[in-house]
């Protein structure tokens, strides 16, 4: 196994640590902990596609578990963060339940069209919004988590900026699954064979 397809293993393996530190109040500073382990997480996401291109290590393994590490930590920390630990302070208003319900429909959406392009032979390439808009998500955890950490109460400087840009996040994921799916909309054409 190459050193990229090792980075994404970490990363799978990086979960449940980020979900545990999450959750067990009882460590000091233990949101803070838990931004620090999905900023971690998430830098593995940069650092084996980085290595994988750069040295030609792209592999058909690589190609199945990126994807599927990268959609798992993000679905896992916008899901923790909806319940409050312990019967603690709420930490994130209400409406972020939106913007988790939009990225997770999306990422739902996108699988199931690329299952479907598979099933043609066709493989769909990340495109450049599909990035940004993974980079914008990480920020936006990050921000809000270290926010849970330090707040005083919902409204603070540094949740305000993790909700602003979860929204700006939001918006890109709806961005770029239409652009994914108007690219590549030829995909769902069905063949003449298939009549």
């Amino acid at each position: 196994m190459n050193l990229p397809n090792r980075l994404t293993l970490l990363r799978i393996i990086m979960i449940p640590v980020f979900v545990a530190v999450y959750f067990i109040t009882a460590i000091p500073y233990n949101y803070l902990l838990s931004a620090v382990v999905f900023a971690l997480a998430a830098f593995t996401d940069f650092l084996d596609g980085y290595l994988a291109r750069k040295y030609n290590l792209i592999t058909d393994l690589g190609k199945f578990l990126d994807p599927i590490a990268d959609k798992v930590l993000v679905a896992a920390a916008l899901i923790v963060m909806l319940v409050v630990p312990n019967g603690g302070a709420e930490i994130l208003p209400a409406y972020f339940s939106i913007a988790v319900v939009i990225i997770l429909s999306r990422e739902l959406i996108i699988s199931g069209f690329r299952m479907v392009a598979a099933s043609k032979g066709t493989v769909l390439a990340a495109a450049k919004s599909g990035k940004i808009k993974t980079f914008v998500q990480d920020i936006a955890i990050c921000v809000l988590l270290v926010g849970a950490e330090f707040q005083a109460g919902l409204y603070t400087a540094v949740n305000i900026a993790g909700l602003i840009a979860l929204g700006i996040a939001a918006l890109l994921t709806v961005i770029s699954g239409a652009e994914a799916i108007i690219k590549n909309i030829s995909v769902l054409k069905e063949d003449k064979k298939d009549k």
